[in-house]
């Protein structure tokens, strides 16, 4: 099964720190390696290359753009045997935030992705 997760940050916190982007590009490179890992990448904010286009009361707006309480600041795409695989990568990308990058506080999302075959 596939899953989209993403980590979610609870403030702006910048530039993560190197030691945190080798440990994950190591481990993304045997993902990828091994076929668990699909796409995975940073995401900007809005402010730094980004759009927020909305349907509100039969109108569609591009902006305004308020501050966000909970920043996406990256995404994976995995293939996983269950849900409980899935949440237990979330944590040990939680632990990775936690060893280095430890004033980082936030949540990872993960949703199973559905594709034509599944309809």
């Amino acid at each position: 099964m596939k899953y989209l997760s993403w980590v979610k940050s609870n403030s702006e916190y910048g530039v993560p720190p190197a030691a945190l982007t080798d440990a994950i590009a190591q481990s993304g490179a045997e993902q990828f390696a091994s076929g668990k890992m699909l796409d995975a990448g940073g995401l900007s904010t809005l402010r730094e290359g980004g759009a927020k286009v909305s349907l509100t009361g039969g109108k569609i707006t591009d902006g305004p753009y308020s501050e966000a309480k909970e920043l996406v600041g990256g995404y994976a795409i995995q293939n996983h045997a269950s849900l409980d695989e899935a949440k237990a990568g979330a944590v040990w990308m939680l632990e990775l935030h936690k060893q280095h990058w430890p004033e980082w506080e936030g949540e990872i999302e993960i949703r199973q992705m559905f594709g034509p075959e599944d309809f």
